[in-house]
């Protein structure tokens, strides 16, 4: 039975991964941060909770000591390092954190491994975000595009992409990057846009909700399902060398474009409850991210959701929370 260590195992992509995972027959070890209102740490995790082959603890990639005693103990032969401070707009709100958990705890796993297990497979979560402002003439972004970030959290992320480079190279670490475009389900935070969105619309539909306050309206993402993309993961630690790949959709939306389906499923006009606080911009925008995926597609990798699929699913998931608590 092959063994698994996912850092951030209760986030979106954390909880999904670990699913995948298990039903693969792997057995998956993986740390939680610990905050003060433990009621919806572990909630994503509730479909595997009884799982024998899931041991969840707290941890923290700050804390050197607590990663280097799991690795020793647990011996894995794939690590996934997906915590993060994981919002862009927030990262201007606390840089130095933001830069202490997405870089230096990079720099934290990867030693671990090295002294502890170096034979294991280090799959690290990198992201579009690190492309920032530039984009290719052909409008995509892919692997040999440079990289210009444009927020606390897209330069955090570029430190960690090369880390793991420089460790796969000097210490020949089996290390991986996987550069994911924006992937979206109904266990995305809330405070993510389109979750956010989502959420809004169906309240305003319930009646729950009168308006919805957005950022930049123009905005446009290349958004997939984490579901298509912890596939994808998995996947890159498979590979017989270590590289780097993008992962995405190559389809672009607007976050208007996004609005306008999400409340036409709803059928409500987004124009009637929609508007724009500046509290929600970035210092900086990003305007445009859209990925070329044609390298891990070469390796069989395809996605199963289309965007309107993606929103259908989480339309779906809170309607069915707001009624059930409407009937309560």
């Amino acid at each position: 039975m092959k063994k698994a260590f996912i850092t951030g195992i209760g986030g979106q992509d954390g909880s999904y991964l670990a699913e995948y995972l298990l039903d693969l027959g792997y057995e998956v070890y993986g740390i939680i941060r610990r905050n003060s209102t433990p009621e919806h740490q572990q909630s994503r995790l509730d479909p595997i909770r009884n799982n024998k082959n899931l041991h969840v603890s707290y941890g923290d990639l700050n804390d050197t000591s607590g990663i280097e005693r799991i690795l020793r103990e647990v011996k894995p032969d794939e690590v996934y390092n997906l915590a993060a401070q994981s919002h862009v707009r927030i990262s201007y709100e606390i840089p130095q954190f933001t830069v202490q958990t997405n870089s230096v705890g990079v720099v934290n796993v990867l030693e671990a491994l090295r002294n502890n297990c170096p034979n294991a497979k280090f799959y690290q979560a990198s992201s579009s975000e690190m492309f920032g402002s530039s984009v290719d003439e052909d409008g995509f972004q892919r692997e040999s595009t440079k990289m210009t970030p444009v927020s606390p959290y897209g330069c955090a992320k570029v430190f960690g992409y090369n880390i793991v480079r420089n460790y796969r190279n000097a210490y020949k670490i089996h290390a991986s990057n996987g550069i994911l475009f924006n992937h979206e389900s109904p266990r995305r935070g809330s405070n993510f846009v389109t979750n956010k969105v989502v959420k809004a619309a169906v309240k305003i539909k319930l009646g729950l909700q009168d308006k919805l306050e957005l950022g930049n309206m123009d905005a446009y993402r290349d958004w997939g399902h984490s579901k298509d993309y912890v596939k994808a993961m998995h996947l890159i630690n498979q590979q017989p060398k270590p590289d780097d790949w993008v992962v995405s959709t190559g389809v672009t939306h607007s976050v208007r474009e996004m609005c306008d389906y999400v409340f036409s499923q709803l059928d409500l006009n987004y124009k009637d409850y929609v508007i724009q606080n500046k509290k929600f911009l970035r210092p900086e925008e990003l305007p445009y991210l859209k990925g070329d995926s044609t390298k891990i597609r070469k390796l069989g990798w395809e996605c199963e959701y289309t965007f309107e699929s993606m929103m259908d699913e989480m339309i779906e998931h809170w309607i069915h929370i707001f009624k059930n608590t409407i009937n309560k």
